[in-house]
């Protein structure tokens, strides 16, 4: 009998888990090719947040290319936490996507922060060029 009661119990428990802080982005926006490893501080794309973490005062934006993992391309963005989870496209610049040869691998990371205290990190990739 204790087995059926703790099977229940972890089906019950499952179900009413919060959701994930996750980040998405559908696509790099209007920006200029680049394939020559040279990049041009361009707009960011919009941005979608969901389930921020309760307590969340401000969010901070990486970039990086993940096949080039050293190359610093200038983005980290703290910005207020918006209401309704969207960052609008061209809210700030940074260095964009900018592969010498094909497409690379680019993710996205944002920090959510209570105060100077972190609250939960999110991630998305895109390949560029798509």
């Amino acid at each position: 009998m204790r087995f059926p009661i703790l099977l229940l119990s972890l089906c019950l428990s499952a179900g009413a888990a919060s959701a994930e802080f996750s980040l998405r982005f559908d696509g790099w926006g209007n920006i200029p090719a680049c394939n020559n490893g040279n990049p041009k501080s361009v707009p960011n794309p919009e941005f979608i947040l969901t389930d921020i973490p309760a307590g969340t005062t401000t969010v901070q934006f990486y970039f990086k290319n993940l096949n080039v993992p050293a190359a610093n391309r200038g983005a980290s963005k703290r910005l207020p936490v918006p209401a309704d989870g969207r960052i609008p496209a061209g809210t700030f610049n940074y260095r964009g996507p900018c592969p010498v040869n094909g497409v690379n691998t680019y993710e996205w990371k944002v920090t959510a922060r209570a105060g100077n205290r972190m609250s939960g990190n999110a991630k998305a990739r895109r390949d560029y060029p798509e």
